[in-house]
């Protein structure tokens, strides 16, 4: 009897993996393919990528017939949009990709996500076997609603080698070092984003000292303009950065730039994040089946291959080919990362040192 209980109470919570083990998900899939292809489009607000609004929407539409309005932008303005929408009893969007703190300060906080789990009902999708971390690996403390598509290894900062030789700095406290002042430029940490997050990774890491030096007695140039920061590194006026744009440096490096990845730094671990890789479906979607084909082909190895190669990230799934990648930029074995979308550092820890850094810089 209990058991049977148990099993019950796992069906309900896990209802895509009940039906793909006794195969009642075909007619429930084929019932759910029949109203979106009635619904006729999904709505998907997505990273600002010329690429992915082309090629996702066009191979979703070959797949299953059903047609995809693309709305590109970052998950800041997409939220501001949708909390005015709300406001005026409007929704007209069905499935959001968003980094970690849009996804869980905005979107799951404000309570605008309905459960996906219970939408996934492709066996191909609920067999842990073909995740890597052996089932789906949702961020949020629910395991319902935000599902991890991408595991990237991000690089932190990088280097214009005429400036910096290779290999002559091998730990994050050399940047302190006298000669680097003024010389260094770093994303703003007061504001949402990557600045934020890479300023409370180091406080974590190095301590309050070391980021009252590097942000203060460093006299290192801030920036929003992850554009300046790229431009300054190449031209020199930038002995170092923290902000630069991973993919411009590369395509500089390539023409020639004297430009470098500084990592493997003795003392501050390589971290991981998803970028965009991640999705959630919108409550009160107006668009309800379509949005949950959409998301079950996102979780597919044909979704995630085309998400995945469009942005440049290291897909979750093991079955996609991976030879598209710096092999730098995939997560190693044995290799101890510092998850930067993790739950509990976006939404207390981080927060708690982006507020210290507005602090500090106004102290300045």
């Amino acid at each position: 009897m209990k058991r049977c209980l148990a099993l019950a109470a796992l069906a309900t919570i896990l209802p895509g993996i009940a039906l793909a083990q006794n195969g009642a998900w075909k007619q429930t899939w084929e019932e759910t393919l029949t109203a979106a292809r009635a619904e006729g489009k999904v709505v998907v607000s997505g990273p600002p990528s010329q690429e992915l609004r082309t090629v996702l929407p066009a191979a979703f539409k070959n797949r299953y017939g059903i047609s995809v309005e693309y709305l590109g932008g970052r998950g800041t303005e997409v939220s501001t949009r949708m909390r005015a929408e709300r406001q005026a009893g409007i929704y007209s969007i069905d499935v959001v990709f968003a980094g970690i703190q849009s996804m869980a300060l905005t979107f799951h906080r404000e309570k605008m996500l309905q459960p996906l789990r219970p939408a996934l009902q492709l066996p191909e999708v609920v067999d842990g076997k073909i995740w890597k971390k052996g089932k789906l690996w949702f961020a949020d403390p629910e395991d319902q609603y935000i599902l991890r598509l991408s595991n990237t290894a991000t690089t932190t900062f990088h280097i214009n080698t005429s400036e910096v030789k290779p290999g002559e700095i091998r730990s994050a406290r050399q940047l302190l070092d006298p000669k680097w002042k003024g010389k260094i430029a770093l994303q703003d940490p007061t504001i949402p984003g990557g600045g934020s997050t890479q300023a409370a990774r180091m406080y974590f890491q190095l301590g309050e000292d070391f980021i009252r030096k590097l942000y203060v007695d460093q006299k290192p140039v801030i920036s929003r303009d992850t554009r300046q920061i790229t431009d300054g590194l190449a031209r020199g006026t930038f002995a170092i950065t923290l902000g630069a744009e991973d993919g411009d440096v590369e395509k500089l490096r390539k023409d020639g730039v004297p430009l470098a990845v500084l990592d493997n730094l003795t003392d501050l671990y390589s971290e991981i994040s998803a970028s965009f890789g991640q999705v959630a479906l919108i409550d009160n979607a107006p668009h309800p089946n379509a949005a949950k084909v959409f998301v079950n082909w996102m979780a597919s190895k044909e979704g995630s291959e085309i998400f995945n190669k469009m942005v440049g990230t290291v897909p979750t799934r093991n079955d996609i080919d991976e030879s598209y990648l710096p092999p730098e930029i995939i997560p190693k074995e044995g290799v101890q990362y510092f998850d930067t979308y993790d739950w509990d550092f976006t939404v207390t820890k981080k927060e708690q040192i982006r507020a210290f850094m507005k602090d500090l810089l106004r102290a300045k």
